[in-house]
C-alpha cells in the first residue's frame, strides 16, 4: 500500500514538475495535482492495456516510440477530465508524457518493492541437479 502512495506522490511531482518546465501544461493547485495524478493512474491502469494491444503492430514498427503518443493522448484525456488541470495543445501533451514518464522511471529506480528489486543476499544462486541412477535429473 505504501508504495501506491509513494508512486502517487511521484507522479504527483512529475505532473508539477511538467507543469514548471512547459508552457503549455498548467497545473491551478496542489489539490488538482494530486487528483489528476490519480485519475492518470487509474486511466494507466485500465485503459493504456487497452490501448497498447490495439496499436501494437504499430508500436512494433516503430520499436516503441509510439507509446509517447499513447502517453500524451491518456495526458490530454486526464486535462479533459480534470478542471483546474490544462494541457494545451498535442506538443505540450507529448513534453508532459515525456517528462512525467522520465520522473516516474527515475523515482522507481529508487522506491523499494518494484519488479526491478535487486534479488535479497542469502537467496540461492543456483539450482543443483543430480543425476540418478534412472538417468533423471533431480
Amino acid at each position: 500500500m505504501t508504495v501506491i502512495i509513494i508512486r502517487w506522490l511521484v507522479i504527483t511531482a512529475a505532473i508539477l514538475i511538467s507543469s514548471l518546465l512547459i508552457p503549455g501544461i498548467r497545473v491551478d493547485s496542489l489539490t488538482t495535482a494530486f487528483i489528476a495524478a490519480g485519475v492518470l493512474g487509474l486511466i494507466n491502469v485500465f485503459i493504456k492495456p487497452l490501448l497498447i494491444i490495439l496499436t501494437l503492430p504499430l508500436n512494433l514498427i516503430t520499436l516503441g516510440l509510439f507509446s509517447f503518443i499513447i502517453n500524451a493522448f491518456l495526458l490530454k484525456i486526464v486535462s479533459y477530465f480534470v478542471s483546474g488541470f490544462y494541457v494545451g495543445g498535442f506538443f505540450a501533451a507529448l513534453s508532459g508524457a515525456l517528462v512525467i514518464s522520465l520522473v516516474s522511471w527515475l523515482a522507481s529506480r529508487f522506491i523499494v518493492g518494484t519488479k526491478n528489486e535487486p534479488r535479497k543476499p542469502g537467496g540461492p544462486d543456483y539450482i543443483d541437479l543430480q543425476q540418478k541412477g534412472s538417468g533423471k535429473w533431480e
